[in-house]
């Protein structure tokens, strides 16, 4: 399956610090953020997860609030252009971090954006298919070996150049581990493994729409026909 990742962090101020402490699951916090994320679905609770379910399929949610830091992770989250998330999503965190980070190692596709206050200040988004789809921002810190050539694609068609300087996926696990303190494949030592954060999952489904009763239904009078009505 690989290296997959379709998530939105939000933090008080630094949610890899958060995250090394190892916290536990607030539950109570989590089904009341899953709720307010996600208006309009019946959220059904199913056995816990933890950071390896980071790519659930379209009917599920993955979530977890701990103090300083919440992650979520939905299809929402799995998208080319970040910079385009719809803004309720990044509501919580108006005075603190929201960062998404989504990937998909099969196709070597990287997508992440950074908001401080609710002003977004790093988005970017790359695949070799589908070259760069956005680049705004000025370059995270992490990122730049990778710009300036030291970690240089190596393709395996070797007929055939590589359309930048590095792999995508290689930058992603390095942004996770840079913004999260984990990785999945990466090089670097994450500060914890990946199952030792607890997320909770719930199953989706659109909730019903009500249907109007009739005024029978609803044991309401006819208005009465006006006098000089006489049919």
């Amino acid at each position: 399956m690989g290296a997959k990742t379709w998530m939105l962090v939000l933090a008080e101020s630094d949610a890899r610090s958060a995250l090394a402490k190892i916290p536990a699951l607030d539950r109570a916090a989590t089904s009341a953020l899953a709720r307010t994320l996600f208006p309009g679905e019946t959220l059904e609770p199913l056995d816990d997860g933890d950071l390896n379910d980071l790519h659930p399929p379209d009917e599920e949610l993955s979530i977890g609030c701990f103090p300083g830091v919440s992650i979520i992770a939905a299809k929402e989250f799995g998208i080319d252009v970040p910079s385009q998330l719809p803004p309720h999503f990044l509501a919580p965190a108006a005075h603190g971090v929201a960062t998404l980070h989504a990937m998909h190692s099969t196709v070597d596709w990287f997508a992440y954006a950074i908001w401080r206050n609710g002003a977004l200040v790093r988005a970017l988004g790359l695949s070799p298919e589908m070259g760069i789809q956005e680049d705004l921002g000025e370059r995270q810190v992490f990122e730049a070996p990778f710009w300036s050539g030291e970690h240089p694609a190596v393709d395996a068609d070797a007929g055939q150049a590589y359309p930048f300087p590095f792999h995508p996926l290689e930058l992603a696990e390095t942004a996770l581990l840079d913004l999260f303190g984990f990785c999945f494949e990466g090089d670097g030592t994450p500060l914890f493994d990946l199952e030792e954060i607890q997320l909770a999952r719930f199953s989706r489904q659109p909730s019903p729409v009500p249907v109007s009763r009739t005024r029978r239904e609803r044991k309401t009078p006819a208005p009465p026909r006006p006098w000089w009505k006489f049919w």
